[in-house]
C-alpha cells in the first residue's frame, strides 16, 4: 500500500518512518508547508517532499493518506482524501468539533473506504497486557474502571494552537485526556452516558479546561471514573485500572508497568503479578519517548492494512475518534447543565 503523509512535525516524522520500515508499505510523498520538514521526512528515500497537501493526496499511485497536521486542518485533508477515494488514518483528536467529526464519518461511509484514528496508546505494552487480562476473564466480571491522564502544565506544549480553544477544541480532555477517553471506551466496549465537571481555575485559558473529572457509563451500567489534568505535580503519566469480582489489572505509563491482582472469589487469597519493561525504560532514556511512540505506530500500521482488508483488529476506527470528541463535549455540556448527557447513537451511525 502506497502512502501520502500530511504534516511533518514530530508525529508526522514518526508516521513516515513507520511506513518506510514496513515491507508491505511504500512512502510516496510527504506534505508540509515548511518544506524542510517534509524533506527531512523523506530523506534517503525515493518519496517526494511537497508544500501543498492537496497535491500529495492527488499524486498518482497514492492508496492511503495519514493526516498528522495540526487539528484545525484535519477535516479539510480527510474530506479531500475520501473524495479522492483514499483510505485514511487521522491523528487524534479527529477534529475540534463533534460536527466536523461527523462530516468525516459520513465522507468515509460515502467513499466506502477505511477510516482509522491514531489512538496509539492502545498499542502500548502495558495497555495490551491490561486488555488481554480483561478479555481473558482473569479478573472476572468487570465492575468498574479508573482512568487518569495528565501532566504539569502549558510548558509541555510546542505551540499555543495545541491548547488554546477554539482551535484546540478544548483543554486537558482534548490533549492528554483524549487518549484516556478512548481507552475508557476500549475497555468498556461502548459509552452511552457521561456526567462530569470541567474547570480552568489554574491556567485560566478561556475555553480550555485544566481539569476535568467525569463518569462514563456503559449501556450495561459499568462505570469508568475519569480525570484529565494539566496540574499533575509528578509530570506526564497515565494509567488505567480495571476492577472485577476476581481481581484487578493496572496499566501504567510512564514508566511502562502492569499490576495484576487475582483471587478465586471476593475476599479470597490474592496473587499479585507485577510486570516491568526495563528494555523500554533504557531505550527511552537513550532515544526519548518517541522510540515507544514509533513502535506503537508500526503496530498500528500493521493493523491498518488488516482493517483495509476487512479483518478485525484493535485499531481505533473513525467512530472511536468521533466518540472521544463527543464524550469530551458531553463533559462540557454536563458542566453547564449539572446533568448527565446521553450520547447520540443515531448521529454516529447515520
Amino acid at each position: 500500500m502506497r502512502f501520502a503523509v500530511i504534516g511533518a512535525g514530530t508525529i508526522g516524522q514518526l508516521r513516515a518512518q513507520s511506513i518506510r520500515t514496513n515491507p508491505d508499505t511504500e512512502l510516496l510523498v510527504v506534505a508540509d508547508p515548511t518544506i524542510a520538514q517534509a524533506e527531512r521526512a523523506v530523506a534517503g528515500s525515493s518519496a517526494k517532499a511537497v508544500a501543498d497537501w492537496r497535491s500529495a493526496i492527488d499524486m498518482a499511485g497514492v492508496d492511503a493518506v495519514m493526516v498528522s497536521s495540526p487539528i484545525q486542518f484535519h477535516e479539510d485533508a480527510v474530506l479531500a482524501a475520501f473524495a479522492a477515494g483514499k483510505h485514511v488514518l487521522c491523528e487524534k483528536p479527529l477534529a475540534n468539533t463533534v460536527e466536523a467529526c461527523q462530516r468525516m464519518l459520513d465522507a468515509a461511509r460515502a467513499a466506502k473506504k477505511t477510516f482509522a484514528t491514531g489512538f496509539n496508546h492502545r498499542y502500548y505494552p502495558s495497555m495490551k497486557f491490561l486488555k488481554q487480562a480483561v478479555d481473558d476473564g482473569r479478573i472476572g466480571t468487570v465492575d468498574h474502571v479508573r482512568i487518569f491522564g495528565g501532566h504539569d502544565g502549558l510548558h509541555n506544549f510546542r505551540a499555543d494552537w495545541q491548547y488554546k480553544s477554539p482551535v484546540s477544541g478544548g483543554g486537558a480532555m482534548m490533549d492528554v485526556g483524549i487518549h484516556m477517553t478512548d481507552l475508557a471506551r476500549f475497555v468498556l466496549g461502548e459509552v452511552s452516558e457521561v456526567y462530569g465537571v470541567a474547570t480552568n481555575r489554574v491556567w485560566s485559558v478561556p475555553g480550555s479546561e485544566d481539569n476535568a473529572l467525569a463518569i462514563f457509563k456503559s449501556p450495561s451500567g459499568v462505570a469508568a471514573v475519569y480525570q484529565a489534568t494539566w496540574t499533575e505535580w509528578k509530570g506526564y503519566r497515565f494509567f488505567v485500572e480495571v476492577y472485577g469480582d476476581k481481581g484487578m489489572v493496572r496499566g501504567y505509563y510512564a514508566p511502562m508497568s502492569n499490576l495484576l491482582v487475582t483471587q478465586d472469589k471476593p475476599g479470597g487469597p490474592r496473587k499479585k503479578t507485577r510486570k516491568l519493561y526495563p528494555e523500554i525504560m533504557v531505550r527511552e532514556k537513550l532515544k526519548s519517548w518517541t522510540s515507544t511512540a514509533l513502535v506503537s505506530f508500526e503496530d498500528e500500521l500493521v493493523d491498518f492494512l488488516k482493517m483495509t482488508r476487512g479483518e478485525k483488529t484493535n485499531l481505533a476506527d473513525g467512530l472511536a475518534g468521533f466518540r472521544a470528541v463527543e464524550m469530551a463535549n458531553a463533559v462540557y455540556q454536563s458542566t453547564q447543565s449539572g446533568l448527565p448527557v446521553k450520547l447520540s447513537q443515531q448521529a454516529a451511525q447515520r
